[in-house]
């Protein structure tokens, strides 16, 4: 009996070794995956802010054409004010989507001022709202994926066990409500100038 006693011990010791290096091995991967999942944000934090920066500058160039709605304008400012105040990533994500919407009924209705239209400030901003929306499409392509494979790793066996023995929550997708909101506004040039698709 005595001499069983040790193996045992010994058996039972290895799997307690092997149990505790499996859970470090899972800990340290959805540490990794959490740590992808806040880059990621990240990217599109500085494309938004991008966004957020050239809106003044937009506005203020619309705002050069007297008859131009001022509605329209207040409610971009109001949207980026929103936008820019945002806190929990939903919340983000309501108050981006607005001030899509907004920029989209913006430009749609600069589409009637050919003065504006052939402001050459105006293309120039129009054009890099393209690209701003261009690169956020990026970057929250990137960041959807690396919540995809962290939400996927919290909810796996046996993964899921450590994420909730240590609380790691499901994180948010980032994503816009419609397909349509998903196109990022397009300057085609025609006859030598540019209009917006």
């Amino acid at each position: 009996m005595g001499n069983l006693v040790l193996p045992v011990a010994i058996v039972v010791f290895v799997i307690g070794l092997f149990a505790a290096g499996v859970m470090a091995v899972i800990y340290n991967r959805l540490v990794r995956g959490r740590l992808l999942v806040r880059e990621g944000f990240s990217g599109i934090d500085v494309q938004l802010k991008r966004r957020h920066d050239l809106i003044p500058n937009l506005v203020s160039t619309v705002q050069g054409y007297a008859d131009f709605e001022k509605e329209t304008l207040q409610k971009v400012t109001a949207l980026r004010s929103q936008a820019v105040s945002g806190q929990s990533i939903d919340e983000r994500e309501t108050a981006e989507n607005q001030l899509t919407q907004a920029l989209k009924s913006l430009l749609m209705i600069a589409e009637a001022y050919p003065n504006l239209k052939a402001d050459a400030q105006f293309l120039d901003l129009q054009k890099r709202l393209a690209d701003i929306e261009n690169y956020l499409e990026k970057a929250r392509r990137y960041y959807n994926g690396t919540v995809r494979e962290y939400n996927t790793a919290v909810q796996s066996f046996p993964s899921n066990i450590v994420a909730g023995l240590f609380r790691f929550p499901n994180e948010p997708f980032f994503q816009l409500e419609e397909a349509a909101e998903r196109q990022a506004p397009q300057v085609i040039i025609k006859g030598g100038h540019q209009d917006e698709a």
